[in-house]
């Protein structure tokens, strides 16, 4: 356990991905780390290499706003959401669309995969969540009962329960077993905001960030808050636990990235990143920072 006063992470080098056309609404990474999926305002999803920050291909497809994206657990295929109401499921190896899941009425906002990769979350302003079958692209389930925006959404480690997050400021837990009905077993409640991003960890805690300012980490199956996180001056925007589950990295909608002790609610690290000025394409800026 890290029992250090809080300090500032060191980062020696911050790499810029320029060639966008509009706002980045998210991005995400490839499970080796070797790949970043942009998705932009402009229609398109980036992907990227890493470490060299090339470009490797710009997709376009959607008619609206690229919302969010995605890789599958396997690193086979990404998915990303669109203002188009639909989400489009794609081909890592050949960059090329093989799906499109057509269903929801309004905007989808949020969308994961399961962690055999086989099944596929989606939600939006339509107040749905369904479930899509990635091999046939075949809605299989419509989950209903959130009274507003769906925004957020993780399926936890064994694949049984499917967690979303709302504009209502609830977080439903649904119950995926074979053979249950299909109805949230569980609410649970306690930010005041919207919730904005979710988060499982390996062993099945549930961490939730929310405009609230707060991030909350839970037991889901006692329904437990187990520690309430409270530092951000801006609402949370993502959320990652460290692989061993004893830290948090969080960011708010803000230059400021926290890491906390999940043990004791404390934040430990904190990483801001100042603005600079517009470098050349693939320059590799430095900024300087310490472990204190």
């Amino acid at each position: 356990m890290n029992s250090r006063a809080p300090g500032t992470l060191a980062v020696c080098r911050v790499r810029f991905f320029r060639r966008h056309r509009g706002e980045v609404n998210f991005s995400a990474f490839s499970p080796d780390g070797q790949t970043l999926l942009t998705a932009s305002e402009d229609g398109c999803v980036y992907g990227w290499k890493t470490q060299s920050g090339n470009l490797l291909w710009r997709l376009g497809g959607h008619t609206g706003p690229v919302k969010f994206c995605r890789f599958s657990p396997d690193g086979r295929l990404f998915a990303s959401t669109s203002c188009d109401c639909t989400i489009r499921l794609w081909d890592v190896a050949e960059a090329k669309c093989l799906q499109i899941l057509k269903g929801h009425q309004r905007s989808v906002e949020t969308v994961s995969f399961s962690p055999d990769s086989k099944q596929l979350a989606s939600g939006g302003w339509d107040k749905r969540v369904m479930l899509w079958e990635v091999q046939s692209g075949q809605m299989l389930r419509h989950l209903a009962g959130h009274r507003d925006s769906i925004q957020s959404s993780d399926f936890a480690p064994s694949s049984d329960c499917l967690a979303t997050g709302s504009w209502d400021s609830t977080i439903r837990i649904w119950d995926l077993r074979a053979g249950t009905p299909v109805i949230f077993h569980q609410e649970l409640e306690g930010h005041s905001g919207n919730i904005s991003c979710l988060c499982y960890s390996a062993s099945g805690l549930l961490a939730s960030g929310s405009w609230d300012k707060t991030i909350h980490i839970w037991k889901p199956s006692t329904r437990s808050l187990l520690v309430q996180l409270k530092g951000h001056a801006t609402w949370v925007k993502s959320i990652a636990f460290s692989p061993d589950e004893l830290q948090l990295a969080s960011i708010g909608y803000s230059r400021m990235v926290n890491v906390w002790d999940c043990n004791t609610g404390k934040c430990i690290d904190t990483l801001k990143v100042r603005p600079v000025a517009v470098a050349p394409k693939g320059t590799v800026e430095g900024i300087p920072g310490s472990w204190g």
